[in-house]
């Protein structure tokens, strides 16, 4: 919310980690792995700390997207999206990521969404019109402030995700859907106000609270989510609940390009996870992906990522189990690798950090040093020599 770092002070134990899922009609992209792996690698370093994590990520199996491939494609939606839940999960398996400890489907929580629907009409945030319910977003003081976008651009990005600022039953363009009136060929569950569907945001408002509590700790997605979706949910959730702030600390993760577009399902310029991790291996894949800060951008390129493969390889090499007391100038890289994660989860310095730790270890053969390096790159998630972390 202040886009500075802070020092990471109060959080629960176990910390609460909400992440906002995929929405299952075409899975798994690098831009999918890249989210989250993110937040794979902030459990685990917390884990490493002491902190253990409940995490809990949902799965948008209704929405606007699904619906409308599946219309095209001449297939019940759900039918769709258990297909690309199960390539996910698998695709989740396969880079060795940490499961969630709840992984709700929004279809299956519908009367909770409701319900804080209901809190918020008697709350006199939200109104009825025509079957739909909206959210009274002006009503709001804040509403917006972590996107810095101003009102013209907001409206801009409500277009681009599917709300109509020209709705006329709004009574102000930024008002947004938490309860959309049933529409031809859609799935409809009944309401105080009719049949209908959730909209996108009240969903994870809804999923977060019921699962984590009135207050998370750490709550993040794709960086494309924080405007409108978690801007969104944070004036749902407060006014809902009363609690502020809804999230203690959030994060979000740099967009992965492709082609000079953001790589993305609706554009169709994607690489996926489970035709690159047979050809280069999940570790592989793993490292290149972690070669980058979380919060920036980057430009995929299939050379890039051999070239990671490569120094994969050098790396994984000095990594068979050991054990020992490390060298001075082990220890030092162990500290320096800990420090970069301290800092804002800096994992290509980390990785850099490792990186000299193995040529260390490949000049000086010290089992202690190997020690750390294996102990160090477990931690982060790398499978080392178990099975299926390369290619055949």
């Amino acid at each position: 919310m202040s886009r500075e770092k802070e020092n990471v002070r109060t959080i629960s134990n176990p910390a609460t980690l909400y992440v906002c899922g995929v929405t299952p009609y075409d899975t798994t992209h690098l831009g999918h792995a890249r989210t989250y792996l993110v937040f794979d690698i902030l459990q685990r370093y917390l884990a490493y700390l002491g902190t253990p994590v409940r995490y809990v990520q949902n799965v948008t199996d209704v929405d606007d997207p699904l619906i409308a491939k599946a219309n095209e494609l001449g297939m019940p939606y759900l039918e769709l999206a258990q297909q690309n839940i199960d390539i996910f999960l698998n695709d989740m398996r396969t880079m060795n990521m940490l499961m969630p400890a709840v992984y709700p489907r929004a279809t299956e929580e519908i009367p909770w969404m409701i319900d804080t629907i209901g809190v918020l009409m008697s709350q006199g945030m939200a109104y009825a019109r025509e079957g739909s319910v909206y959210f009274r977003a002006g009503k709001f003081p804040s509403y917006g402030r972590m996107s810095r976008l101003d009102f013209s651009q907001m409206l801009s990005r409500d277009k681009e995700t599917g709300e109509d600022p020209a709705d006329p039953n709004k009574e102000d363009p930024l008002d947004f859907r938490l309860w959309q009136a049933a529409q031809p060929n859609e799935p409809v569950w009944e309401s105080p106000w009719g049949p209908g569907r959730p909209g996108w945001h009240i969903e994870c408002s809804t999923m977060a609270s019921r699962h984590l509590g009135n207050r998370i700790d750490f709550h993040g997605g794709g960086e494309d989510l924080i405007f409108p979706h978690h801007c969104s949910e944070i004036a749902q959730s407060e006014i809902a609940t009363g609690e502020s702030p809804f999230v203690r600390y959030w994060m979000h993760v740099g967009m992965v390009y492709m082609d000079g577009e953001k790589m993305s399902k609706s554009l169709g310029n994607m690489a996926f996870v489970r035709d690159l991790a047979p050809r280069f291996g999940a570790d592989a894949l793993r490292w290149y992906l972690l070669g980058f800060p979380y919060r920036e951008q980057f430009e995929y390129f299939e050379s890039a990522l051999a070239k990671s493969q490569r120094d994969w390889d050098q790396v994984a090499a000095h990594t068979k189990p050991a054990e020992g007391n490390p060298s001075a100038q082990g220890e030092a890289l162990r500290q320096r690798a800990l420090a970069a994660l301290d800092d804002d989860l800096d994992t290509p310095n980390a990785l850099a950090a490792l990186r000299d730790l193995a040529t260390l270890v490949s000049h000086e053969g010290n089992p202690g040093d190997r020690a750390i390096l294996r102990s160090l790159l477990t931690m982060l998630g790398f499978r080392l020599d178990e099975s299926g972390s390369r290619p055949s």
